[in-house]
């Protein structure tokens, strides 16, 4: 399958919101450990979400040091997080994500 860098970075966009948001990847390393994709990124996927109107916040652990914490998406923007749930298998296979 021939997919646009345009879309598969849209869906990794997407991706990465819907796993903070359902609470299985909060993290960089959760990130990296539910997609495989390199630390890099991750991160830059997170500055990136920013771009979709998608609200995505750190917020530090209490008393914890050295961005101990987690992400938080406060707000979808325009983004229909439902349609994103009902599409799983179709994002994963055009990604190649597990």
């Amino acid at each position: 399958m021939d997919v646009s860098k345009t879309k598969t970075s849209f869906y990794r966009r997407l991706y990465v919101a819907w796993l903070i948001d359902s609470g299985t990847a909060p993290s960089v390393p959760a990130l990296m450990d539910a997609t495989g994709m390199p630390r890099r990124t991750a991160q830059d996927t997170l500055a990136a979400l920013a771009d979709l109107d998608i609200d995505c916040r750190f917020e530090q652990q209490a008393g914890e040091r050295n961005n101990a914490g987690h992400y938080l998406i406060r707000d979808w923007g325009a983004i229909d997080k439902q349609w994103i749930a009902a599409h799983l298998p179709q994002i994963k296979t055009v990604l190649g994500y597990p």
